[in-house]
């Protein structure tokens, strides 16, 4: 497997979509998250430049990681955090040494290989990222919310803080959502720097907290408040984007890493597979279905009010509200898919190894540079038509 190639510093000229919100959607999925950075860099080598960024989990990192930095360095911060933490907590030269072999072995031994690799991610961590708390959490007891994990994050904190520029997300040149969950209240909430909590204030907590999954990982401390993983109620952004308010002609780059449609599972490992797919792949189809009857009703509100007369319209207060709900703008839903490979198993979302991490880059670019040389899928909607979805790989079926 050819490695993801390497990128310099540069700036793509800017392709300027016909729409108002250009937006980029990312999902959680652990390891699979190198499959968004791909999908990034094919972006940016085709002048598509985002104006709102929105990320649950691993998909919160690179939401970080793109919008904390310029333009012109972004793909390299991305690559600097990957190649960091896809390595193990601990070297282990053999395990380097077999990394080449594997990549030229069949399906069977790559499946082995990456077993061991998510053995040792639970063992000994990742680096930069996570490292194990060692026997504490298995013996019980009391240990406090934010002690009450099986792996400590505050080496993340670091990361962060070291590849991210926080000053420049919260300038709001580029809009920011992360979404999160109140471990008291299990209440769901958008972190964002245009509005609301988090309004010019994100800081690398913000970002750790979307990522917060437990038991794995502890709860973070945002204001007196303590957060978990947004994926545990949705594991995607895409209906925060679609519904926001005042409406806009939207375009929105939806990856996602779980797939919702997969093969029937014939073992118990399978099985945990495949429920894993159908849990954190969050429906998206079913989100852009319902976005979708709901923008035609509006738009067909907005037709019938046309038939009214002016003086009901300004004076009925059933017209009034009518017309705030009624819209006839247009929106696009690019979905990015990632595809299983057939050595992944149950554990491809803590696979971190360098091999499968590059791979999972390839991945991305390969899929957003085949969705985009379809041209017309970056205009507006034919007339008629407020609402539509691509997807590359349900095309070619």
């Amino acid at each position: 497997m050819q490695r993801a190639r390497e990128t310099s510093p540069r700036k793509a000229e800017q392709n300027k979509l016909p729409f108002q919100t250009v937006a980029l959607v990312l999902q959680g999925g652990g390891a699979l998250g190198a499959y968004q950075a791909g999908v990034y860099e094919g972006l940016a080598d085709a002048g598509i430049e985002p104006n709102w960024i929105a990320g649950i989990s691993i998909g919160a990192l690179n939401t970080a990681l793109i919008a904390g930095n310029p333009p012109e360095t972004r793909v390299q911060k991305l690559r600097q955090f990957w190649e960091t933490i896809c390595r193990p907590a601990f070297s282990f030269p053999p395990a380097d040494f077999m990394q080449a072999i594997v990549e030229q072995a069949g399906p069977s031994a790559r499946k082995a290989f990456g077993a061991f690799e998510a053995w040792r991610a639970v063992v000994e961590g990742q680096r930069a990222f996570f490292v194990p708390r060692g026997l504490t959490p298995w013996l019980g007891g009391k240990q406090g919310v934010t002690q009450a994990s099986f792996y400590d994050t505050a080496v993340l904190k670091s990361t962060l803080e070291r590849l991210v520029d926080f000053d420049r997300i919260n300038e709001g040149d580029m809009r920011v959502s992360v979404g999160a969950v109140n471990v008291r209240t299990g209440n769901f909430s958008y972190f964002d720097n245009h509005n609301g909590h988090g309004h010019r204030a994100l800081r690398a907590e913000h970002f750790m907290a979307s990522g917060a999954l437990p038991p794995a990982f502890p709860a973070v401390e945002i204001d007196g408040e303590f957060y978990w993983d947004g994926g545990l109620v949705s594991n995607t952004p895409l209906s925060h984007v679609l519904a926001a308010a005042p409406r806009r002609n939207t375009i929105a780059f939806q990856v996602d890493l779980w797939s919702a449609i997969g093969r029937l599972p014939d073992n118990v490992y399978d099985v945990q597979e495949r429920q894993k797919d159908i849990q954190y792949s969050s429906r998206t189809r079913a989100v852009t279905t319902t976005m979708a009857q709901s923008q035609h009703y509006r738009r067909l509100l907005r037709e019938v009010l046309d038939h009214v007369p002016a003086d009901v319209l300004e004076n009925d207060p059933w017209c009034r509200r009518a017309q705030e709900l009624a819209c006839e703008r247009q929106y696009s839903v690019i979905h990015l898919i990632y595809q299983d490979k057939e050595w992944e198993g149950l554990s491809k979302d803590y696979e971190f190894s360098p091999i499968t991490m590059h791979e999972h880059w390839k991945s991305g670019l390969v899929d957003i540079q085949r969705t985009l040389a379809h041209e017309s899928w970056l205009d507006l909607p034919p007339d008629g038509q407020e609402f539509v979805t691509h997807d590359h790989h349900r095309n070619r079926l």
